[in-house]
């Protein structure tokens, strides 16, 4: 699909033929969420559109203090785009936060870091172009509700196609009993899949905002879904996985369910990942491809693979910065946590996909997933890579077996690294180990980012009571 403008004249010429009302300024937080303040059309400038809007960076969290509050939200005008849900034509424009007081892009701002990190690679004359293909799995439940207190916590989330509801008495048109069944979603056809109309509400969606859709079908658990759109450079990726959780969310939310990205809601059932493919090229030629090598796969790729694993707990303080995270990542479920590699196998951390040719041989590492902010997730891959190409860093691999099979002890055996177990050992990681990010990522961010993720998330987990814990301790 594409850009829909491509400066400033051409965004109030759109906007004039669209009858916009309103301009959508989005920029994203460390946690990647997006915010958003509006404007109406008619205060909007070329003068603001080029020189920035200012906002107050202290009410975003891990940003600035109040005595240095103010900062400037830079739009990127070509990634403009009509909102396919506002009552009143509203244009989106995805946007930078600039820092006033160093005069510079803002060292905590995800967009700003990945572009760094672009900069970076081209400085350092290893390549010119970085292509990046996130695939984003959903959950979407009819119903969700949450309780949390001193005495009690608990969650329940429901759908008309889990196996719980066999016995469910639905008093309007009774319960019709076809059901994917426990880690059986893989590809069934109607009735089965209930989910046909709603996705190709949200493919076509996509397609609206300017991302190019490919296919869409049901996943492997109970109510899980997934949509393939086009890989694109890093920002360009990025800002596309933005756009398709926004569409994804307010589709089903405008159907009456609810969407989620979260890695593990489903105990017992396969969770959400958000797989990445990844290629370097220079000058026209993918550096990851070497004809007649192991999957085609370059030096140059195998040492970025190398690093990424040789800092994988880092990395993955990024990549999966969720407590949640890592109860997606355990054997049983088809997420992959063994860092090794292999050529189309799917239980490994990176998988080669099947491709002719060196237009399509990439990587794939297939442990992140959806709770990253995608800017920060994609960066981090990129530094941890740069930094195995500049050591020559060898990965354990290739491995062809079913890695899903083997035992801890058999694991431990042959010596094969693992990813962290828990988001306590990835922030630890980073603490350890951040050097590689370090022509990029600011010591303030590394620090604000690790002591925000110990306060908003492992601190407040490891210190509540679970259902398991009753159930296995109360009587002891």
């Amino acid at each position: 699909m594409g850009k829909f403008v491509n400066n400033t004249d051409e965004f109030f010429k759109y906007c004039e033929e669209n009858e916009v009302e309103f301009v959508d300024f989005r920029f994203t937080d460390i946690k990647g969420a997006w915010h958003h303040i509006s404007y109406r059309m008619s205060a909007v400038t070329a003068e603001q559109l080029e020189g920035g809007l200012p906002f107050d960076g202290s009410s975003i969290d891990a940003w600035q203090p109040i005595n240095e509050s103010d900062m400037i939200l830079k739009p990127d005008v070509p990634t403009t785009f009509l909102d396919p849900f506002t009552a009143d034509s509203t244009v989106i424009v995805i946007c930078d936060v600039y820092d006033i007081y160093k005069n510079e892009l803002y060292a905590k701002c995800p967009r700003s870091i990945a572009k760094k990190t672009l900069e970076h690679m081209e400085a350092q004359n290893i390549g010119d172009e970085a292509y990046f293909g996130p695939e984003n799995e959903f959950f979407i439940f009819d119903d969700v509700q949450i309780w949390e207190g001193i005495n009690q916590s608990g969650y329940r989330v429901d759908s008309e196609e889990g196996a719980w509801n066999d016995a469910t008495s639905y008093n309007d048109i009774g319960n019709m009993g076809h059901r994917p069944r426990t880690k059986g979603g893989y590809f069934p056809t109607m009735p089965i899949d209930t989910m046909v109309d709603l996705r190709a509400e949200m493919m076509l969606l996509l397609e609206e905002v300017g991302l190019t859709v490919m296919l869409g079908h049901h996943e492997v658990a109970q109510a899980q879904g997934e949509i393939g759109i086009k890989f694109g450079d890093m920002i360009e990726a990025a800002d596309n996985v933005q756009k398709y959780k926004y569409v994804v969310k307010m589709v089903a939310h405008l159907n009456g369910k609810s969407a989620t990205f979260m890695p593990k809601p489903l105990y017992g059932d396969n969770g959400n990942g958000m797989h990445v493919h990844q290629s370097i090229w220079k000058d026209g030629k993918n550096l990851f491809y070497k004809e007649g090598a192991y999957a085609n796969l370059s030096d140059t790729a195998l040492n970025y693979l190398g690093g990424i694993f040789r800092h994988a707990h880092a990395v993955a303080a990024f990549t999966n910065p969720s407590t949640n995270s890592y109860k997606r990542l355990i054997p049983g479920f088809e997420a992959p946590s063994i860092l090794t590699y292999s050529s189309q196998n799917r239980s490994a951390a990176c998988r080669i996909p099947y491709g002719a040719g060196e237009m399509a041989t990439r990587i794939e590492t297939r442990f992140p997933d959806s709770s990253a902010c995608p800017y920060l997730c994609f960066a981090v891959l990129m530094m941890a890579g740069l930094d195995g190409i500049k050591n020559k860093d060898i990965p354990v691999g290739p491995m062809n077996e079913d890695l899903f099979e083997l035992s801890l002890d058999e694991i431990r055996e042959k010596n094969i690294p693992q990813m962290p177990h828990t988001l306590r050992e990835a922030l630890e990681g980073l603490i350890a180990d951040n050097d590689f990010l370090k022509p990029v990522f600011t010591d303030e961010f590394i620090d604000t980012y690790q002591h925000y993720q110990f306060e908003r998330q492992v601190w407040p987990d490891e210190g509540r009571p679970t259902a398991f814990e009753f159930q296995s301790t109360y009587s002891c």
